[in-house]
């Protein structure tokens, strides 16, 4: 995401500032796995259901063609030594037809998918954004940085459950 390589030029430069002055004063740092927030909020949850709605005869569809092709194949290797040559030919051109039908229609439900989900989460980074700063106002961090950033964080300084919160917050009507 744009918002985590973001954070993460701020952490560096922050950091440096930071190592720099001779009198370090205490900071007060946190973490937060952005991507894990959103997908925790209630807005996520409810836009996968969502999806998982819109997309659900697109997604039959495809389990319908990978299933004609299973049969198909099935049939193959069990008769394949007893069908003429024209009907083993046959099988294997509708075999390979259905094959093709089943990666046009997966490719094109993921494209549909992605598109769908960058309209549902457009603005996401602003509230994500704002639920930080707020964080920050209310619990007086100097430094929120983006899990990723550490090899490993403690549960006490991860407020990634708490941006989830707030985000579930702006939500409310």
């Amino acid at each position: 995401m744009r918002l985590a390589k973001n954070i993460l030029s701020i952490v560096v430069l922050g950091l440096g500032v930071i190592a720099s002055t001779t009198a370090i004063a205490e900071v007060k740092l946190a973490f937060v796995d952005v991507d894990r927030a959103v997908a925790s909020s209630e807005a996520a949850k409810e836009l996968l259901t969502q999806l998982q709605g819109e997309f659900s005869t697109d997604e039959d569809t495809i389990k319908s063609i990978q299933t004609d092709a299973a049969v198909l194949l099935q049939r193959l290797q069990k008769d394949g030594e007893v069908m003429s040559e024209d009907e083993k030919r046959r099988l294997q051109q509708e075999i390979e037809s259905l094959n093709n039908d089943f990666v046009y229609q997966r490719q094109k439900l993921q494209k549909e998918v992605a598109a769908r989900q960058g309209e549902l989460f457009a603005g996401t980074e602003v509230k994500v954004r704002k639920a930080i700063e707020e964080l920050v106002l209310e619990n007086d961090y100097d430094m929120i940085l983006p899990r990723a950033a550490a090899l490993y964080v403690g549960d006490l300084y991860d407020v990634t459950r708490k941006v989830t919160e707030k985000l579930n917050e702006m939500d409310k009507p």
